[in-house]
Formats: structure tokens, sequence, C-alpha cells
């Protein structure tokens, strides 16, 4: 009896312990990953991850779901097989603490469209697609001691990062690069990427970001933008990381930069300053915000009339820009900060940014307009220059939910700025070779200081019914400039009964404002399952002057007598009411729509001086039509139309009159009529990810109806006072110029290697028109081109990229038939970096241009720019780095331009940077990890 009792005891132990050991499971739904359809009767088997032996098997049941029980401890994999579907294969591991898998959707694939696209979830769990999101492992990738994020880019398939840092992914550029889903700076992706460590990254997501319109009201309108999203772990969220450079080089070039980044839990705060005379202006690649800002009072986008289009004032002035021409000095710093809180409902992000810019250098410019019926006439420009700006910037934006239907956003934004501009030119025109027709000497000094205001209030609500919404936007903008400069020009002209001698001393005072409020309701109500509709009112409203004086001397020095026939003062009062109404269709993965704004527009200009009233009223069309399929994951089609009327501006109607060319003069036309301008662009898409093979094209076309063009007449008669000088206004023709653009690239990764390879097939061109003395020139352009592109990534041994090409370009004009622009040419750039012992590296780069000489210009045109450098880094985390670099080794950075405008050819040489060696010592900090604090 005893016995028994142990043994029923040892019985039911046992089985408890069974039990126990099999009380696991997985569970989940199949489901077809477009139409989400739920599969019914899949089969669903669990292997051993180990020998693929079977464990338990089950069916799906008829909404899809199912569950499979008594598994015990392990790693497995699940298999999903469904008729015509790819099969579904994930691995998983079951463990005490993860005693039931939950794999909800599975997303099943049809093997007609797995063709095109492929889901990964293999052993290394590289890749994951989520929807729209394709989402990457960042722990599957090895990644060296402080690695940057571009570092575990570069091993993603479909990714490419050049030597400046920019993101091309699947064929497409990377425009915005997000940390936890938050903007950084503005929209310059390699702050990010080139000074985050990639090992505080958990996850990049890659997806095509909504415009706020369509992720507020659901309604899809194809407007898109390809983002990554660099998820950070959550140990990584709180601490500090930044770098520290500089740098000294020969021919007294210098750099330095800091950047430093403070994360806890939801609060980001960071700091950059840069400071050098290299050619580094701002932080990456696409530094969104330029130092200067348009003055240019325009009427939004709705084809109001210009109050003015030659800048802050009519002498010259710096935008802020660097193009390459002369050398830069730059000094430029900036604090980002942006928080969450009360359970995310509420957020603030802020920046503030300082810098300032100096250019200098010299400018000189020989060009040949070749008149009908007459000699040439060329012109010999010289120019040294210096320009400068400062700028200060802050820009807040707060957002509160105000519960789950209303959000309020406030955004505000201040800049003042500060330009000077000094310019002395010396130009000489001659009559064929060497018949000199006019010489002048100007010289201009301008001093602007501008404020820029910018607030604007955002209201959304959702309704309770699926896609009804309405929002409200309210936004002022007010602009004030203040100029102050001189204009000295001592013009001679020689004409067959002498030279006859123009002096111009002038100080010029210009202030001019603007006053732009703007509100824009938006509302979506919903017609059926697939159709929608988006209606849309606005009323803008403009209140703008400009008030510009021009005055001579009445003693040295003294000016203070006004130039009536050079001042002016323009008040400007607008009025436009803009409707619209876009018929939006979605089904499945096809969106397209319809619809037209329109907008009246009542203008009227005053001018104070004479009390002439300029009076407009108009209607602009702006006509527009999008077409959207995605045939998978990686293959889309994009079609997009688009209309609008342009009305003459005001300098085409009533120009204003300047004189700081007396050789160039514009004159109005109050006959202009309005043109329409239509535009088609499409694109398409496909990527394979096992092949990681790749495909896109995109093409536009773009013309227009009763076009505005330049009528210019030089005059030719050796006789005249004007003699050499150019008079211009604007006339309408009854032609249709034209501008295209087409582009085709194929790219793969080798088999059994890392090497991609691409394949690029481009052409553009034009159509335009312009009458020269009352001859009209049609005026052609079109550039053929075919590159092939290398490159391969191998982590802390080798990078290489290269691309190689020729060119073609076919151009002339109807005025001049037997001298044409035709001619080919060569373009390449490549580089490389290899990773040595004892931690050097060597790196280099190199850009080549060959231009084949030509009818309009005899002579060939090449060049070579050749960068390289050798650096080393120490410690266990490479932190410190010091680098030998060697800028333009060949010596061949001469600045050089050509350029042909129908009978107008010109070429310049200018100012810029040269070879020059540098030292530079670099040092990466951090202090990260720890649980990030809650809110």
């Amino acid at each position: 009896m005893k016995f028994t009792f142990l043994l029923l005891f040892f019985i039911c132990l046992s089985t408890i312990s069974a039990f126990a050991q099999n009380n696991y499971s997985v569970k989940g739904v199949a489901t077809d990953s477009v139409e989400h359809v739920k599969l019914y009767n899949t089969s669903i088997s669990v292997l051993n991850a180990k020998d693929s032996t079977l464990v338990n098997f089950t069916r799906a049941g008829e909404d899809g779901t199912f569950t499979i029980k008594n598994l015990h401890k392990g790693k497995f994999i699940l298999l999903v097989v469904y008729p015509d579907y790819a099969d579904y294969v994930e691995n998983f591991s079951l463990d005490s603490a993860n005693q039931v898998h939950n794999f909800g959707d599975l997303n099943m694939n049809l093997k007609s469209r797995i063709l095109k696209e492929v889901l990964i979830k293999g052993t290394a769990a590289q890749i994951k697609i989520k929807g729209d999101t394709t989402e990457y492992n960042a722990a599957a990738f090895k990644i060296q001691p402080n690695a940057k994020v571009e570092d575990l880019l570069k091993q993603f398939p479909g990714f490419q990062v050049d030597k400046d840092g920019k993101i091309t992914a699947h064929g497409e550029t990377i425009t915005k690069v997000l940390v936890d889903g938050e903007e950084f700076f503005g929209d310059d992706p390699t702050l990010v990427t080139k000074n985050l460590r990639a090992d505080m990254v958990d996850k990049v997501q890659l997806y095509d970001k909504k415009s706020d319109q369509a992720a507020f009201t659901g309604i899809d309108d194809g407007q898109k933008t390809k983002t990554l999203n660099i998820k950070l772990k959550e140990d990584k969220k709180n601490g500090f990381f930044g770098k520290a450079e500089g740098g000294v080089g020969t021919d007294d070039y210098y750099t330095s930069e800091l950047l430093f980044n403070r994360f806890k839990g939801k609060q980001k705060l960071s700091f950059f300053g840069i400071m050098g005379n290299d050619g580094k202006i701002g932080l990456g690649w696409q530094d969104s915000q330029k130092y200067g800002t348009s003055n240019n009072v325009q009427f939004g986008d709705d084809g109001g009339i210009y109050i003015f289009s030659s800048g802050a004032d009519d002498l010259d002035s710096f935008n802020g820009t660097y193009n390459g021409q002369g050398i830069p000095t730059a000094k430029t710093a900036g604090v980002h900060y942006d928080d969450k809180w009360d359970k995310d409902n509420q957020s603030v992000n802020t920046n503030f940014k300082i810098g300032s810019l100096a250019v200098d250098g010299t400018n000189n410019t020989l060009s040949q307009n070749d008149i009908p019926g007459s000699l040439p006439i060329n012109s010999n420009t010289n120019q040294n220059y210096h320009n400068y700006i400062s700028r200060e910037k802050l820009d807040i934006t707060y957002q509160i939910k105000l519960d789950t239907m209303q959000t309020l956003k406030f955004s505000v934004d201040g800049t003042n700025k500060h330009s000077q501009t000094i310019s002395h030119y010396f130009q000489k025109q001659t009559l064929g070779i060497d018949s000199t027709i006019t010489q002048d000497t100007r010289n201009i000094t301008n001093t602007v200081d501008g404020k820029i205001f910018d607030a604007s209030v955002l209201y959304t609500k959702k309704f309770k019914k699926k896609g009804r919404t309405f929002s409200l936007n309210v936004s002022e903008a007010y602009n004030d400039s203040q100029a102050d400069g001189f204009l000295k020009s001592d013009l001679t002209t020689y004409t067959t009964s002498g030279k006859k001698d123009s002096v111009v001393d002038q100080k010029k005072v210009n202030d001019i404002k603007s006053s732009i409020f703007n509100t824009n309701m938006t509302y979506t109500e919903p017609l059926s399952k697939y159709f929608s509709v988006i209606f849309n009112y606005g009323i803008i409203v403009n209140n703008s002057s400009a008030n510009r004086k021009s005055f001579n001397q009445s003693a040295p020095g003294v000016y203070n007598v006004l130039d009536s026939l050079y001042s002016n003062d323009f008040q400007l009062n607008q009025l436009s009411n803009q409707e619209g109404a876009v018929i939006n269709y979605k089904k499945g993965s096809t969106i397209f729509n319809f619809g037209t704004k329109v907008s009246e527009v009542n203008f009227k200009q005053i001018n104070e001086y004479t009390g002439e009233i300029f009076q407009r009223n108009f209607i602009n069309w702006n006509p527009q039509a999008l077409l959207q399929h995605k045939f998978s994951q990686y293959s889309s089609l994009y079609v997009n139309y688009s209309g609008n009327t342009t009305q003459p501006t005001v300098d085409q109607i009533q120009p204003i009159l300047v004189n700081t060319d007396p050789l160039n003069q514009t004159i109005g036309n109050p006959l202009l009529t309005p043109s329409f301008t239509n535009r088609l662009y499409l694109y398409y898409n496909s990527y394979k990810v096992i092949s990681d093979k790749s495909v896109w094209i995109n093409g536009g076309y773009t013309f227009t109806t009763n076009p505005i063009i330049a009528s210019s007449v030089t005059d030719t008669d050796r006789t005249s006072t004007t003699y050499g000088k150019t008079t211009t206004r604007f006339v309408n023709v009854n032609r249709v110029p034209h501008t295209f653009n087409a582009n085709i690239n194929y790219g793969r990764k080798l088999p059994g290697t890392e090497l991609n390879i691409g394949l690029s097939l481009g052409a553009n061109g034009s159509k335009s028109y312009s009458m020269s003395n009352d001859e009209l020139n049609a005026i052609i352009l079109n550039t053929y081109r075919v590159s092939l592109r290398l490159s391969k990534y191998v982590q802390k041994k080798y990078d290489f990229n290269l691309s190689f090409g020729p060119t073609y370009t076919v151009g002339g004009s109807s005025l001049l038939p037997n001298l044409n622009n035709n001619g080919h040419g060569y373009t390449g750039d490549g580089g490389f970096t290899i990773y040595l012992p004892l931690k050097f590296q060597i790196s280099s780069d190199a850009d080549y241009q060959y231009n084949s000489k030509t009818e309009t210009f005899n002579q060939d045109f090449s060049r070579v720019l050749l960068n390289a450098s050798i650096s080393k880094t120490f410690f266990k985390g490479d932190d410190l780095k010091i680098s030998i670099k060697g800028n333009d080794l060949l010596n061949q950075n001469a600045g050089f331009n050509r350029s042909v405008n129908g009978n107008l050819t010109s070429e310049s040489t200018y100012t810029t940077i040269r070879r020059y060696f540098m030292l530079t010592v670099s040092w990466d900090f951090n202090k990260v990890g720890g649980s990030a604090a809650k809110k």
C-alpha cells in the first residue's frame, strides 16, 4: 500500500513536470500583406532550429488565427505555407521569461509579388518590413569602436554614402534624418550621420514621410520625403557625446569645429560651432539654413505680382550664399533644444543660430554679343570684391494636443542680419577685335541691415467620422530692410564724332518693408470608402513699401540733392482670395487625385512721388493631378501634373529705373499678358532585396504658352551718343518654349561579392526664345550623358567608389546658324580609404572634368582635382585622430566657367581655393548609458 502511494506520487509529479516543461506556445494571424485578407487554413509548422525536424503543426482558422501549444524551451523556426504565397520563415526562442511568442500579423506575399520584393526575417534578423517601413537592426551588423552612423549605413543593402556624406537608399536621396522621430538642427542629415556613434543605435527605419496634411487628414496626397529615423537604444538616451576638431595649414588656411550633444530621456540639447576658411561654411552637404534670405516682396505662391526683383536694393547686395567663388571665412554656431512632456501631449523644439561669412575674390569675364547685321561686341570685365554678412536667428515651435482629436501648434522665428558689399569694376567694350566702344570704371559700396519676423498658428481637428478633418493656419510675415550705399561710375563712350564722358557719383538710401498676413482653411470629407474631397480657402493681405532715394552732391562729400529720376516711393496693397478643391481616390496601392486652385488677385501700387497708380485685377489658375501606384513594397510609379498662370511682374510692366550699370537699361511694357506653364513629372522605381538590384527612372517636361521673353536692342550706330548701350523690354511671343530631363539608373551588387555596380543614362535640354534687335532668336541646348559607377565597402579594411562617363552637348541659335556649341566631354569622380595596421588609414578622392573645343570656344578644357590624407587613431575606442590632408594636390582648381545664352557667349575666371596642406586633430568624446529619465 505504501509502495502504491509512492508510485502514484511520482507519476503525478512527473505529469506536473512534463506539463510545466510543455507549457510553451506560439500564436499569430496569417494575413495578405497588401489586401490584408485573412488566410484561412494556412499551414503553420514549428521546427527545431538545430536540425529543422518537425516539433508541432497546425492550420489557421477562418479568421487566419493560429495557436500551437505544448512546446518546450529552446530555439525554433516558424514555417508558414499557403498556396501561391511565398513561404514565411522566422527564427524565435522560448524560455522561462518568454513562454508565449506572439507573432502578431504575419504579412504573407504572393509569389507574383515576391519576384519584385522579399520579406527578410532571416537568422540574422537584419531587416524587417513593417507596412511601408523597412527597419534595419543595428545589432546584426558589425561595427568598430567609434564608428559613426554613416559607417553603419554603408553596410546596409541598397545604401550608398559618398565622401561628402550624401546618402542614397534604393536609388533615392535621403533628404531628412530624424533622431527618435524628431528633427535635429533642421534638415541637415550629416549632422546626425557623421557625428552620432553607431553603438548608440538600436534600429534604423527607412520610409517615405508623408506631407503634414496627409499625416493629419489620413488622405494620402502622394507628396513624400525619403526619410531615415535613427532609433536610439534606451540605455543610450542618457548622457552626452560630441566632437572637437582643429586644423592649421599652409597659406594661412585653418579649420575648427565643436559639437556637443546632451540627451536625457526625451530631452535633447545640442551645440555646434564652426570657424575656418577652408570652404566649409555649414555642417554638411545639405546646409538648408543659408545666411541670407530673399528680400523680394512676393505674394506667396498664388502667382501674384512682385513689387521688385533686383534684390534688397538697386545696388549690389550679398545674400550670404557661397558657391565656390572667392575665399570664404566662416564663423557660425548654433544651439538646439527639444523636449516632450505630459505623456507626449506637449512638445517644444527650438534653435538659435549665429554666424558670419566673408568672401573675398576677383572675377574676370570675357563675353561676345553677336548682333544681327553688325560686328560682334566684345566685353572684358574685371571685378574685385569683398562681401560680408552676419546673422542671428531664433525659432521656436510649441505643440499641444488639446485632446485626442485636436492639436494646436505655435511657431515663431526672428532674424537679424547685417551685410556689406564692396565691389570695383572695370569694363571695356570693343567692336570686333580692337575698336574701343566704351570704357567704364565703377565703384559700389553698400550696407544693408535687415529684420525678419514670422509667426504662425495651426489648429487641427479630427471628427468622429473617419477622414473628416478641419485645419486653420494663420500666419504673419514681416520684413524690414534698410540699405545705405554709394555708386561711382565713370563711363566714356567713343563715337565717330569723338568721345563722351558720363560721370555718376551718388548716395543711395533704400527703405523696404513688407507685411504679409495669410490665412488658410482646409476641410476634408470622405465621400465613400475610396473617394474623398479636400476643400481649401485662404485670404492673403500684402501691404508693402519701397522708398528709394538717390542723392547727388551739393559739395564734395555732401550728398543732399535728390535725383528724382532714380528715386521713387512705392506703396503696394494686394488682396487675394484663393479657393480650391481636390478629389482624392485611394484603393489598395493606387492613389489618384485631381483638382485646381483659383486665386482672385486685386493689385494696387502707388508712386508717392508722382501720384501715379498702377492697378490690376486678375485670376490665376493652378490645376493639378497625381497618379501613384505601388506595385510592391519596393516598386512604384508616380505621375504628377501641375499648371499655373504667371502674371507679368512689375519690373516687366513698370520697371524701377536704376543706373547701377549705365550700359544696360530696362524699360516697361504695359501691354504684357499672362503666360501659362504646364509641368509633367514621372518617376518609377524598383528594388529587389535578394540581388540588391535597383532600377529607377524619372523625367519631366515643361512647356509655356504665350511666354514672356526679353527683347534687347543694342545701339550699333557709331554716331549715336548711346552707342553700345543695350535697352531691354519684355514681350509676349506666339511660341512654346520647353525644357525636359530624363534619367535612367540601374544598380546591383555582383553575386558573391560586395561590389556594387551601376549604370546611368541621362538627358536634359531646352528650347527658349529671345529677341535681339527685333529679330526672334530660337536657342537650343541639349546635353546627353552616360556614367558607369563602382563601389565597395568592407568594414575597417577599405572602401572605394568610382564614377566615369562621357557627355555630349548640342547647342546653337537660329540667328547664328553657322556657329554652334556642339562638343563632347568626360566627367569622373572617385575616392578610396584603406585601413592599415597600427590604426593608420589612407584616403584620397578626385574629380575630373574635360570639355572639348567647339565652334564657339576654340580651346579644350580639362581639370583634375585631387585630394589625399593620411591619419592615425589612438586609444581603444579610436577617440583621438590625427590627420595630414593635401587639398588640390595638382594645383588645378583654377576657377573657370563657360556659358552660352543665345547670341551671348561668356567665359569667366575667378578666385577659388587651391592647393594647401593641413594638419588636423580631432577628438570624439562620449559618456552615455544608464536608464533614461522618465516623464
